[in-house]
């Protein structure tokens, strides 16, 4: 009887599959040579059109955009009274700008634990970490699952202050349907390369409170009381150049918010090729032994990251090691997060005992996904995964 033949190693791609890498068409280039023809590229009335066309698809009365979802973060904490002395609760596991948009105010980031099935927060995590300095709590969408924002309210006492780091999450849907920014908490979203909407750069605040929209439209360009577009929209009126405080330039333009309104247009478009990427993924890799994060291929997940743990044992690769060998395939597997509570400029009165997150962060690691990818790429790195996980 002859020996079962060992399946062949899959091809090695002859270019780099980008981790994340922005869907751009004929349509944005349109768009973006539009308003360069119109000799009018700050912040204007592109800038206004998509900030309401956001707001309607977010489900929030007033939406502010500004260049970086760090900024929004920051803004967000600062309207909210944030400063020094006060703590801010945030997720390990996360990007350094959550953590930062606290320290930029003074104020001290205390690092809490996620759960292993969502890496998200939970209310009992976050209860753990209040203390009588607590002045918010930054809860993080991550990947595009959105946190239990009204069980985290409802399990807060009613001074602290939530803000929502929904980088990953515009399209995603809370638990109880209603789509992530429609909270009535400030919700900053990120127009980064590799965002689902994708500006560039860029980012945007989400809120109820039209007096705390309109210090951020002030705050975003130095404090001044009158944008550009403003000025030149009433140039027979005298604007007042008194600053009231002390302002940032923070500012969105017309082509970012060009981009933004194409791509806003295309979401539910490019979600579905996000989930079909995801689909590919989950169906070739089921038995795989890789933990998969909750609700990764449910509706309410925006799939902006696809994040996976490996299954360590003895004999398997490290995490790193699994990486370092997809992207030696041409594979832009990458790494999200580094836990921040393992970070020196972060650990100065040392470091956190957050378990949870140290086991996850040893095993974590995602998948490139993008709309731009096809479900023929998201079958090839499956077969790369397949075979790096397969006993040497």
């Amino acid at each position: 009887m002859p020996a079962p033949t060992k399946p062949e190693k899959p091809v090695v791609r002859p270019d780099y599959l980008a981790f994340g890498r922005p869907d751009f068409g004929e349509e944005e280039i349109a768009a973006v040579t539009r308003v360069l023809r119109s000799g009018w590229i700050g912040m204007g009335p592109e800038v206004i059109a998509f900030e309401q066309e956001l707001s309607a698809y977010v489900g929030a009365p007033h939406v502010v955009t500004v260049n970086s979802c760090t900024s929004a973060l920051h803004l967000a904490l600062l309207v909210n009274g944030v400063g020094p002395g006060d703590e801010v609760i945030v997720p390990s596991l996360t990007w350094c700008s959550t953590a930062n948009a606290a320290l930029y105010l003074g104020a001290k980031p205390v690092f809490c634990d996620v759960t292993p099935e969502t890496l998200n927060v939970s209310p009992e995590l976050v209860l753990k970490c209040l203390t009588k300095r607590t002045k918010a709590v930054i809860a993080v969408h991550f990947g595009g699952l959105a946190v239990d924002v009204a069980s985290l309210r409802a399990a807060l006492p009613p001074n602290i202050v939530i803000v929502e780091d929904a980088a990953h999450a515009l399209g995603a849907t809370y638990p109880d349907g209603r789509p992530v920014g429609s909270s009535g908490n400030a919700v900053c979203f990120s127009f980064y390369a590799n965002k689902n909407l994708s500006t560039a750069e860029g980012g945007a605040i989400a809120l109820t409170d039209p007096a705390q929209a309109e210090r951020l439209r002030s705050l975003r360009q130095h404090g001044l009381p009158a944008n550009a577009w403003m000025r030149f929209t009433h140039p027979r009126e005298m604007p007042s150049h008194q600053l009231n405080e002390l302002g940032f330039k923070m500012n969105f333009t017309d082509l970012q918010a060009a981009l933004g309104r194409v791509q806003l247009r295309r979401q539910s478009n490019l979600g579905d090729r996000r989930m079909a990427i995801a689909g590919t993924y989950f169906h070739a890799l089921e038995s795989s032994g890789l933990g998969w994060q909750e609700g990764a291929l449910a509706s309410h997940h925006a799939r902006h990251l696809l994040a996976v743990q490996l299954p360590l044992g003895e004999g398997a690769l490290s995490r790193d090691e699994f990486v370092l060998a997809l992207r030696r395939r041409n594979i832009g597997a990458s790494i999200h997060y580094a836990p921040l509570h393992r970070m020196e400029i972060y650990a100065v009165n040392g470091a956190a005992d957050l378990p949870k997150t140290d086991l996850i962060s040893a095993r974590l690691f995602t998948l490139p996904i993008s709309s731009h990818m096809t479900t023929e790429d998201a079958a090839n790195v499956a077969d790369h995964v397949l075979d790096l996980l397969s006993p040497r």
